[in-house]
């Protein structure tokens, strides 16, 4: 299958995990042509249940509507009382693969861009492996998750009795960043990913003809005026050091050059590393559309949704994966993780358990080849393929390389935690 030789990468990986490599790709590759949506996830959830079953797995099903939970217990039982949970992610994105290779999409509008096909493969590696040996004390939840674009599959299943039923002392988990060399990890402590939140601000004003507007009250600059003053909520309400981005994305309004419309649209999204920044921003930018308005004699209607919050590390769990990663790979292939403004809903896991988010580096994109855009033939060069990209590809290299790190992962934190 081109799967690239785990031996010239110089890492310390489990030999029976890197001998079934060729086999869980395959998983990972029918993942991949058979993608479903958030709460969508049948075949992929019967797959995953089937294999965990195979190997003598205990499974639960139905949380968050399709979420799989598999039980794997140490050579003690699980008497110990100790636990761990890791999380891989099922749903594809809602969009159209432009990759012709033989496992691409089977479904127009449906695609694994994100690489959670190779997130459910990287863990039903380790799930394999950690039945075959039990080499530790305690439980081991792998938690197998559905809808993380954007339905809250994290939030759902913790909702549904996540870790009431499944009581574990820490979660973690694991995705894979494109960019970076294989065999790199990278960990922090603190916020990694932002917050997602939405707003919808509705301007009502009083149409009129465009030749005559002194007998209507036009939304359209008063729209002006409210994104302009919202920008001086990050340069002037902010702290300098605090992140926050506030992004105007939609506005819509009028349907003919000599109107003045009735009202205007505003559409967008605020990411933040906090919630003390989030909420100064949300009252800020309420304060602004109401006055704003109020005082070109309109009104508006002002909604604010909070999708996921931020996605924040904790300390002992971030710096305990790192020095498994960097007895995998070298403490120099495990760099520090830059924050990023793209939100994760993880982050509901670490609200309630401690652990950490880490990444593992997806390579340079030479794995998927040359490929063709915009219907000429043109072959363009291969690049990292950024994630949400119709090109992109999970790097079957990594199945071994992240299924090792979640089996010391496990090995080693339950050691711990029973010494």
């Amino acid at each position: 299958m081109g799967l690239p030789n785990q031996t010239t990468l110089h890492m310390n990986l489990i030999e029976p995990i890197v001998a079934q490599a060729t086999d869980m790709a395959r998983v990972r590759r029918d993942i991949h042509a058979h993608p479903e949506l958030c709460f969508q996830e049948v075949r992929t959830a019967d797959l995953v249940a089937a294999k965990l079953t195979e190997w003598g797995i205990p499974v639960h099903r139905g949380l968050g509507t399709t979420g799989v939970v598999g039980i794997v217990k140490g050579r003690d039982g699980g008497a110990c009382g100790k636990a761990i949970g890791l999380r891989a992610d099922m749903d594809a994105l809602p969009m159209t693969e432009m990759n012709t290779f033989a496992h691409a999409s089977q479904h127009e509008g449906k695609m694994h861009a994100c690489g959670h096909d190779g997130h459910v493969a990287m863990l039903l590696a380790a799930a394999q492996h950690l039945a075959t040996h039990r080499d530790f004390d305690g439980t081991a939840y792998l938690i197998f998750q559905p809808a993380e674009e954007g339905g809250g599959g994290a939030r759902e299943m913790i909702k549904d009795g996540l870790f009431d039923l499944f009581p574990m002392d820490a979660v973690f988990g694991m995705h894979n960043w494109p960019g970076l060399p294989v065999g790199t990890f990278a960990v922090s402590s603190g916020p990694v990913m932002a917050s997602s939140n939405e707003f919808h601000i509705v301007i009502r004003g009083k149409g009129s003809h465009a030749a005559l507007p002194h007998n209507g009250i036009d939304p359209v600059p008063v729209a002006c005026q409210m994104v302009q003053a919202f920008q001086t909520i990050i340069t002037r309400n902010k702290k300098p050091v605090d992140a926050g981005v506030i992004s105007v994305t939609m506005i819509h309004t009028g349907e003919a050059t000599n109107v003045v419309p009735d009202s205007c649209d505003i559409q967008g999204t605020v990411r933040t590393f906090s919630i003390e920044v989030l909420d100064m921003i949300e009252q800020r930018m309420r304060d602004i559309a109401t006055h704003t308005s109020a005082a070109f004699g309109a009104t508006c209607e002002f909604a604010f949704n909070r999708n996921y919050p931020p996605t924040i590390n904790h300390a002992a769990e971030a710096a305990f994966a790192r020095e498994v990663m960097a007895g995998i790979v070298g403490a120099e292939q495990v760099l520090p993780q830059e924050p990023t403004m793209g939100a994760e809903d993880f982050a509901y896991m670490l609200q309630a358990r401690p652990g950490a988010y880490v990444f593992i580096a997806n390579g340079d994109g030479a794995h998927r080849g040359a490929y063709e855009t915009g219907g000429h033939g043109l072959s363009h060069d291969v690049g990292p393929c950024m994630l949400h990209n119709p090109h992109y590809d999970f790097n079957d290299t990594l199945i071994p390389l992240g299924a090792s790190f979640w089996v010391r992962l496990v090995e080693q934190w339950l050691a711990k935690a029973t010494a």
